[in-house]
């Protein structure tokens, strides 16, 4: 049989879909070519916004209703917060909850003892997953990665922030760590299966804490028993957690420059009525800090427009404070009113018109932060990672998460080998291309 994964919102979404895929391809699952039909689909969802929630649906009826009458597994956030509706979208659809979404790596070794297909395969998905199967938060080990050259690893779950935004921390619940010993014990794995870098993912990855042991003492811990090769990278950075350790740890050269942080507003009181725990001067310090122990970092915000309330001033302090600290690209969000969450039932909304010019506003902001960025990076030589081979044209990433098209790449090459290249521009596109020069030793 096949299947396809396809995967909405975050690097942890992505985390969880890289291991249920891994488990399907063991037990002899082939994973369809891109576009082709599959026996099988999953789609893991996302509650962030209700874009996200739509799209879903959308997805969800279109593979439903293909002539070979796929099986459609839908899991993820926004099914565990609204699986009734999306079972009702079609007879041949299987919610598997959030709170159960790890049992989906046992469902392929389930599927290949019964030596089921066709209408048997979907009666058996039915069965799995009304059965009490183990689910564990950290049970998701993959080994092998289908959409990635680079290793992903979920060291932490779940939020205790409670951000008036927010329906993430209903879906997945409070904040919980991955044993740090454990974290270690998978990382030496990932490395000894070649990969060159470590993506540590989870919902608030500064909140994690295993036995006493933070975030700064297990990036060190990682640093001082990995290669001196292995690259590790950090996911979404909440900017109030910054503390000495880990940024003493985040100066290891081995620990990409590449920060992302989910600012949301730099107007205070936008931020208060967001229940966030931190004031405008945080941000601006924590950016501070990250450009003393990095080179030009690269440095990516979260923000959110339209958040009840914001007026005018508030738009415009946030404005003024992403040219005032030249931020290198911007992850822009109308505000979505999320069912359950604070700010839902807000009476002080701003019209859906002036949300959306803010949020362009903010976009054209980052187009050009963007492309001044990559204009400072021009000339330089970098580590790149080579991630796919498309259109007869390497497609690679740097260490600060410039996407680039590679030349001169030696043959053979595949998927993760690690180059020493030169940023240039390209004559045709004016995208920032990378001349490779010679393989990283």
């Amino acid at each position: 049989m096949t299947f396809s994964m396809y995967t909405l919102g975050c690097k942890l979404n992505q985390c969880e879909s890289e291991a249920i895929a891994d488990a399907f391809t063991k037990e002899g699952f082939m994973l369809a070519e891109s576009g082709a039909p599959a026996d099988i689909y999953i789609i893991n969802t996302c509650t962030v916004t209700g874009k996200a929630e739509q799209k879903a649906r959308r997805m969800i009826r279109k593979y439903a209703s293909e002539p070979q009458r796929p099986i459609v597994i839908t899991t993820g956030c926004y099914a565990q917060m609204d699986g009734e509706s999306l079972a009702a979208l079609d007879e041949r659809v299987v919610v598997i909850p959030l709170d159960k979404k790890s049992a989906l790596l046992h469902l392929p070794a389930f599927l290949a003892s019964h030596a089921i297909s066709g209408t048997d395969a979907l009666e058996a998905v039915r069965s799995f997953a009304h059965m009490d199967v183990s689910s564990d938060a950290f049970d998701y080990k993959a080994i092998s990665f289908s959409f990635h050259s680079r290793a992903f690893l979920k060291i932490q779950d779940g939020c205790d922030n409670l951000c008036a935004y927010c329906r993430v921390t209903l879906a997945r619940g409070d904040a919980v760590s991955l044993d740090v010993d454990e974290v270690i014990t998978r990382c030496k794995a990932l490395e000894h299966q070649g990969y060159p870098e470590i993506v540590l993912t989870g919902v608030n990855i500064t909140a994690y804490n295993s036995r006493g042991v933070t975030l700064g003492a297990l990036v060190q811990r990682l640093l001082d028993e990995l290669g001196s090769s292995m690259r590790v990278r950090l996911s979404s950075l909440e900017p109030d957690r910054l503390d000495d350790s880990l940024l003493s740890s985040i100066a290891d050269p081995r620990v990409q420059s590449h920060f992302h942080l989910p600012i949301q507003s730099a107007s205070d009181n936008v931020l208060v009525r967001c229940n966030r725990h931190y004031d405008v001067t945080v941000v601006s310090e924590a950016i501070t800090q990250l450009r003393k122990i990095k080179n030009d970092p690269f440095i990516a915000a979260d923000l959110i427009t339209g958040l009840p309330g914001e007026d005018t001033a508030d738009f415009e302090a946030t404005v003024k404070f992403v040219k005032d600290h030249d931020l290198s690209q911007l992850h822009v969000f109308p505000f979505s009113p999320r069912p359950q969450t604070a700010l839902f039932a807000a009476k002080d909304r701003v019209p859906e018109s002036v949300r959306d010019e803010r949020a362009k506003v903010l976009r054209d902001l980052s187009v050009i932060h963007y492309r001044r960025y990559i204009k400072r990076q021009l000339g330089k030589e970098v580590e790149v990672i080579l991630e796919k081979h498309h259109k007869d044209m390497w497609h690679g990433l740097t260490g600060n998460y410039i996407k680039v098209q590679c030349i001169d790449v030696p043959e053979p090459s595949h998927g993760g080998m690690q180059y020493i290249a030169r940023l240039e521009q390209s004559a045709m596109s004016g995208l920032p291309i990378a001349r490779i020069l010679s393989p990283v030793m």
